[in-house]
């Protein structure tokens, strides 16, 4: 069955789904910049120029069966991050809902940077969530949103919790082969299966309220940049403890949280959902980006 797709804040892993979901399905990428909409167009997706803080720019944007939410701020602090996910997250719900061909569902991408520090422990779907930045708190609250503000209107929302993304464009083999390179786990997901998880939840109609999207195996960070030297045949890089780290006078307050936090994120709830992963580990997610470097 063809369903209408509408992606708001169609950029790095928005765009990867919609080339994924347009074999099957219409998909509208909404970006109110020219050169988002240029990118958006670039992918063979239908390009609509709206603001999502803005319920008559949204206008522009058609009847959608499933709503994808996937604004970013830009890497700004907090005071423009509630902007983006709590008030240009309600802003969407309620202006989509009050139409009279509603969606039928919602999905919020959001990050394992709510779960705060848990001392390199493992945290699942059923971890409390506690964010430790004002930014993170921020994301919390539109977690909140999005699963409750759409079942007023008798929709549906899930909340897709991404671990670190990587891929094309995002590999940063630098800050690892050149160091130095902190202690503490990493967490990721390539950029596919970011995408491929949320078309995954959509197409086969999982309603789970929180997933937690992230690869098989989470990887100390000292590890990983070792293996990564060895695969692209440098020297094993610098290292250093967070002590060592956090002794920096100049880092920022959010900078130290983000150093002192530490966790392994499970992914058993989407494999169990039957997920396949198309780059289970970064061994394999980090192949072409090895290649490219030894060319």
């Amino acid at each position: 069955m063809t369903e209408r797709v509408a992606i708001l804040g169609c950029g790095y892993v928005g765009l990867e789904l919609g080339r994924q979901l347009t074999p099957t399905h219409e998909v509208v990428g909404v970006r109110r910049s020219e050169a988002g909409l240029e990118a958006v167009d670039e992918a063979g997706l239908e390009a609509v120029e709206a603001d999502i803080t803005d319920p008559l720019s949204l206008d522009a944007v058609p009847d959608a069966d499933w709503l994808v939410f996937a604004a970013s701020s830009g890497g700004r602090g907090a005071e423009t991050a509630r902007e983006v996910y709590v008030d240009g997250l309600e802003t969407a719900i309620d202006h989509f809902w009050s139409r009279s061909d509603p969606p039928e569902r919602l999905v919020y991408t959001s990050s394992t940077g709510v779960y705060g520090d848990h001392d390199g422990d493992w945290v699942d779907e059923s971890t409390p969530l506690s964010p430790q930045t004002e930014k993170t708190r921020v994301l919390a609250e539109a977690e909140r949103v999005a699963r409750e503000r759409p079942t007023e209107y008798g929709g549906h929302g899930t909340v897709a919790r991404f671990a670190g993304l990587y891929g094309p464009d995002r590999y940063r083999l630098d800050r690892y082969l050149e160091g130095p390179v902190t202690a503490g786990y990493l967490n990721m997901v390539h950029r596919d299966d970011a995408a491929g998880a949320v078309r995954f939840l959509l197409e086969g109609g999982h309603r789970e309220e929180t997933v937690l999207i992230v690869d098989d195996e989470p990887v100390e960070k000292w590890a990983f940049a070792d293996w990564l030297a060895e695969q692209c045949d440098v020297e094993f890089p610098p290292k250093q403890t967070k002590t060592e780290r956090l002794a920096d006078d100049d880092l920022s307050e959010t900078a130290r949280r983000r150093i002192q936090t530490s966790k392994r994120c499970s992914n058993a709830l989407l494999r169990e959902l039957g997920y396949e992963f198309a780059f289970p580990t970064f061994r394999e997610g980090y192949h072409a980006a090895v290649e490219a470097s030894l060319e």
